[in-house]
């Protein structure tokens, strides 16, 4: 996309530095902030990483009594809690991730729903590393993440089109698959693995929308909401694709 400024923005190209959509800012400082979004999303994955290798390798003994308790510790409303409490914290993230009073709110905002991501993840980890005794499925399920996130990108990227259109369709979506899970919790009923791969087309969605945002809604200044928002998705995948090759099993 050439960069050919209006008259508003003619001769304030410093002035609104970080201030404008990415579509309307200089291609320098555009490229840079595509940069800095996929270097935080790295690291926030890189993070998510070493923190599920903590708790799932050196601090197993006290892992096992977390999940105990995320998943028994007030019965069968017990996961139902733990998932209220993580939309919580994600929204509260979010908000963080996206204030303009202090880069240092921002960075805590990712920070906090890093790791609560990977508590979150931890007991499916838990389960195909130790108790089914299928850690593969782990390496798997994030080679196809890669993969697929990879693709998406690309894709996105390449064509430059904007995908804000997918924004009501995946909130609806959202709420919907939402249902359902609290449905499953309340009944005690399996979503199977028709609903993981509904799951994993839903987050696919989600990357492409919020990879156009990045090209074309996000100030140049929000790499750090761009980034957890992304971040959120691309770890969601991944949840989905190793629930779906762990209920492929069967």
């Amino acid at each position: 996309m050439s960069y050919n400024p209006t008259p508003a923005y003619q001769g304030y190209e410093e002035y609104y530095a970080g201030t404008v959509p990415a579509a309307y800012a200089l291609p320098a400082e555009r490229a840079a902030f595509i940069r800095r979004v996929y270097a935080h999303v790295a690291g926030a994955l890189l993070a998510f990483v070493a923190i599920e290798w903590l708790l799932l390798v050196p601090l197993a003994p006290l892992s096992l009594e977390l999940i105990g308790l995320m998943l028994f510790g007030a019965g069968k409303y017990s996961w139902l809690i733990v998932l209220g409490l993580f939309m919580l914290v994600g929204w509260l993230a979010e908000k963080w991730a996206l204030s303009d009073a202090s880069p240092g709110l921002q960075y805590l905002g990712l920070a906090v729903y890093t790791v609560a991501e990977a508590i979150i993840v931890l007991p499916l980890l838990f389960l195909v590393a130790f108790v089914l005794d299928e850690p593969t499925l782990i390496g798997q399920a994030a080679i196809l993440t890669l993969a697929v996130f990879g693709g998406l990108t690309a894709c996105v990227l390449t064509t430059r089109k904007d995908f804000s259109f997918l924004g009501p369709i995946v909130w609806v979506a959202s709420w919907m698959a939402l249902g359902l899970i609290v449905a499953a919790i309340l009944f005690g009923f399996n979503l199977g693995l028709w609903f993981s791969l509904a799951m994993v087309g839903l987050l696919s969605a989600a990357i492409i929308y919020q990879t156009s945002n990045i090209l074309h809604h996000y100030r140049t200044d929000q790499h750090v909401a761009a980034a957890l928002g992304l971040f959120a998705s691309v770890v969601t995948l991944f949840y989905y694709i190793l629930m779906a090759l762990l209920k492929s099993r069967d």
